[in-house]
């Protein structure tokens, strides 16, 4: 397997596991989709791995009056090895626009890295327990600016969270002088770890601390025996992940549903 479809495993393994805390998860051949209840386009994902064919029409159909009913705007992913002129035609023919290109990124973990010191009043726990997860989650809805009006569903959806060690996922927090500011999240599957949920609270911004948090995060999957870290970053994320040690290997097309 090769590291583009390493990035889209992890990516779709994400995806199936949120998914499936409220049963959202549907799958075809071609199309995956969940939804996370939170009314913000990129906690809700739809996503092709394979290229559409002609008999996708009615599943794209299918999951926009989904996602209208459920009053939920969402993002749809056409990862790399799903790209094509038919995939663009008609997703765009189904009232879809394109959003965006987004770098998949990955870091090899087999690589020796010379680590670098950060700040000594940053520091990086690993979330044990409900406490730990109710910071984790207060940083992360504030870091992330989402909606005081989604603050339950965020809440719902945080707290279907398991942090037991059986878990497929690890949650981090970042603390600068003892006060928690920053957060991640690490998917562990097969010999990948995808990193999401990177968050910073707006006041602790520009110090490091996201880089500290990234760095850790991959010094955790590196000793578990991970061979791939991978995320997809935003553009003002690229600088801190490149210093990371990760490089662009490809990007997903996002595109997002006309709204009047």
């Amino acid at each position: 397997m090769n590291i583009i479809e390493s990035i889209e495993e992890n990516f779709s393994a994400t995806g199936r596991y949120w998914g499936s805390f409220n049963s959202s998860f549907t799958k075809t051949k071609v199309i995956s989709a969940m939804s996370t209840g939170i009314p913000t386009a990129d906690l809700n994902w739809v996503w092709n791995t394979k290229p559409l064919t002609m008999e996708s029409a009615g599943k794209i159909a299918s999951i926009k009056n989904n996602y209208q009913q459920l009053d939920l705007p969402f993002w749809w992913w056409v990862c790399p090895c799903g790209q094509s002129p038919l995939t663009k035609t008609m997703l765009e023919g189904a009232g879809l626009h394109f959003l965006t290109a987004i770098p998949c990124l990955a870091a090899d973990l087999s690589t020796p890295t010379v680590e670098t010191g950060s700040s000594s009043a940053i520091t990086v726990s690993l979330v044990k327990n409900n406490k730990d997860l109710s910071r984790w989650e207060e940083v992360s809805f504030t870091g992330f600016d989402i909606g005081a009006p989604a603050q339950t569903q965020y809440h719902n959806f945080v707290a279907s969270f398991d942090i037991s060690a059986a878990s497929p996922q690890r949650l981090f927090l970042a603390y600068f002088d003892e006060k928690p500011v920053a957060t991640a999240l690490l998917f562990l599957y097969r010999d990948t770890a995808g990193i999401y949920f990177v968050s910073t609270l707006p006041a602790y911004r520009r110090r490091g601390i996201g880089l500290a948090l990234t760095k850790a995060t991959i010094q955790y999957a590196r000793r578990a025996g991970y061979k791939y870290s991978i995320l997809q970053s935003s553009a003002a994320g690229w600088r801190v992940y490149k210093q990371a040690g990760f490089k662009e290997h490809c990007r997903a097309d996002v595109y997002s549903l006309e709204t009047s």
